[in-house]
């Protein structure tokens, strides 16, 4: 299966806008690289980092439903049924940002047989909690007005921000024109499971190795913080590797860098 779209029914979920879609690049003999968005929820910025694989991983990507109520268990829970459901009971994680907070239910459920984790952008408990609280009640506040002159700002911003990602920089109006009310609601929501998630144990008990990269220029997300963590209580971590002239989405701000470090990473650590 190469780039095919499916929806995934999940049922008991009371506000929701759409399924859980999956999609699948590269052929099955191919090591799966389980990319679990940001933030953001999909796959709109992900397009050159794809690109810059060059074929060499089976990459499976998903977008997440516009939920208002699921759990970071429920987002394992429906994201594993998925890959089980297509075949994909082993692979790689790579958790961008809000990801890796999915990433780590994942593991620990233990029914994909995962072979490591990359983070980008990523962390265990977010280095400051209250940011993210704060982030969440601005993100509810802002008057749709305001939001949408922030958006337009934003697609000026990304000329230049993806400048080396012209299949990411492509896609900026499909990522634009995902920013609904909803979509704005379920980013709320997302932060609020951030502010409240404390997953160390499950990385300071870690089994499988764990990589990861961040963008020097990284607000969202206090890098060095998060490396001191890893590095003091996470003995699984194996290289933490920091990208200069990229952002907290360094996946689309740094995408040959990038995809170089996590090919290298799944090779150098066959499973």
């Amino acid at each position: 299966m190469t780039g095919n779209e499916i929806r995934v029914p999940r049922t008991g979920a009371t506000i929701m806008s759409e399924e859980l879609r999956i999609r699948i690049h590269g052929e099955p003999a191919l090591p799966a690289l389980i990319y679990l968005p940001g933030l953001h929820g999909d796959w709109t910025l992900v397009g050159s980092f794809r690109r810059a694989l060059g074929g060499q991983a089976r990459f499976v990507e998903f977008t997440y439903p516009r939920t208002l109520t699921w759990s970071l268990e429920d987002y394992a829970a429906a994201i594993e049924s998925a890959l089980v459901e297509n075949g994909i009971t082993r692979g790689w994680l790579l958790g961008e940002s809000f990801g890796s907070q999915i990433a780590w239910p994942l593991v620990a459920r233990g029914r994909i047989q995962v072979s490591g984790i990359i983070l980008a952008g990523g962390f265990a408990r977010h280095p400051l909690r209250r940011g993210a609280r704060l982030a969440e009640r601005i993100g509810a506040a802002v008057p749709r007005a305001v939001l949408a002159r922030l958006l337009n700002g934003y697609a000026v911003a990304a000329r230049f921000r993806y400048r080396h990602a012209p299949e990411t920089r492509a896609e900026i109006h499909e990522f634009l024109s995902r920013r609904t009310e909803l979509d704005r609601q379920a980013a709320a929501h997302r932060l609020r499971l951030v502010a409240l998630n404390d997953p160390r144990a499950i990385a300071a008990q870690l089994r499988v190795p764990l990589f990861a990269l961040s963008g020097w220029l990284d607000p969202i997300v206090f890098w060095p913080a998060t490396r001191r963590w890893f590095r003091c209580h996470c003995p699984a971590l194996r290289e933490f590797k920091i990208l200069g002239r990229a952002d907290h989405n360094v996946l689309g701000t740094a995408p040959d860098a990038a995809a170089k470090l996590v090919l290298r990473w799944m090779k150098s650590n066959p499973r």
